[in-house]
């Protein structure tokens, strides 16, 4: 039975001591779970259909129209009259997500020309090519958040083994390791990905690639202050002494000391991912054109201005979910701090 020891308790119950970053979590775990099954929330297609006494799950599922009493061998769009009369009229149903909209799906029965405002049928109303804009909020909330977790997670790992291999052996090993962060960091991130977007077409792996060449740094100088700090402690100079290879000193003795420093940066470099790819698919060098995107959102609300919704929707998006990240750093900062 996994057990946490004592600090750790304590350091929980401090953490849920602060209403605001606790509750920030549970919302963002939320956010963060319907976000995932975007699918389940804004599909355009049924998530069950039931046809001559058969269940199909088109939402996850290919099926022809030929299949429901249709002549073409392609997938039917369910939200036409004309498959709808197929299906229904042989006793069948449809069950539709709440938002019967995905992310790409236009909306051809617009009152108005688009971007439509919102109504009871499109939400938060539609954007200039008539697409649901709550759609494409949940769909690139998605993109947003998957790829700022997948950017900390691989810039923890690399910041983490940089600034313990520098602050463990420290001498020429810490200096030469200096000297070269000193020249990486002075490197042009948004120029590099200008300029590389001429020879690729962007796309989420490559932007993941060149961001995470550049974001561990803000952890290297976290981390080697703690090694360089405990690697004189008495309790690692004895483990050293009676022969405990260097890769146990550092795993058992020092990294998890070290961790507690870095955990509060966490929240911190996930809103710097969110932001960065925000700020890349505004100025046109981040996702795929047509993907579904909050920096996409931000430059539809720049260029249409008669449609505020757009703007509004974009930017109280982009407000919660960085919101939720900064007090959910701010608590574990005073969970870990170890003046309390």
């Amino acid at each position: 039975m996994f057990s946490l020891s004592p600090v750790s308790r304590r350091r929980l119950q401090r953490f849920r001591r602060n209403r605001r970053g606790w509750v920030s979590l549970w919302l963002f775990a939320l956010l963060l779970l319907v976000s995932l099954g975007a699918e389940l929330v804004a599909n355009d297609k049924p998530l069950l259909l039931g046809y001559q006494g058969q269940l199909y799950l088109p939402a996850f599922k290919r099926y022809s129209e030929q299949q429901f009493g249709g002549q073409l061998p392609f997938q039917p769009d369910y939200r036409s009259q004309y498959v709808r009369q197929l299906i229904e009229g042989q006793g069948g149903w449809m069950l539709f997500a709440p938002v019967p909209f995905s992310a790409d799906t236009p909306n051809y029965d617009l009152l108005v020309p688009a971007p439509s405002p919102p109504s009871a049928v499109n939400w938060l109303g539609t954007d200039d090519q008539a697409r649901d804009v709550l759609a494409r909020v949940l769909y690139g909330t998605r993109v947003s958040i998957l790829f700022a977790l997948a950017l900390t997670a691989i810039s923890t790992l690399i910041g983490i083994a940089a600034g313990a291999l520098q602050g463990y052996h420290g001498g020429w090993v810490d200096l030469i390791g200096q000297r070269l962060l000193e020249v990486w960091s002075g490197l042009p991130v948004l120029y590099l990905l200008i300029i590389l977007s001429g020879f690729v077409e962007p796309n989420f792996w490559w932007l993941l690639g060149i961001m995470a060449l550049f974001s561990w740094l803000a952890l290297v100088d976290v981390v080697r202050a703690e090694f360089l700090r405990g690697r004189n402690l008495e309790y690692v100079l004895a483990a050293r002494a009676l022969g405990l290879p260097d890769r146990w000193v550092i795993l058992r003795h020092i990294l998890p000391n070290a961790m507690n420093a870095t955990l509060t940066y966490l929240p911190f470099i996930l809103t710097g991912a969110i932001t960065t790819l925000t700020a890349l698919d505004f100025l046109g060098f981040g996702m795929p054109a047509g993907s579904a995107s909050l920096g996409e959102l931000v430059t539809q609300g720049k260029q249409h201005l008669q449609a505020p919704w757009l703007g509004f929707t974009a930017f109280f998006a982009l407000a919660l979910i960085l919101s939720l990240l900064v007090f959910i750093g701010d608590a574990l900062r005073e969970a870990f701090d170890p003046r309390a």
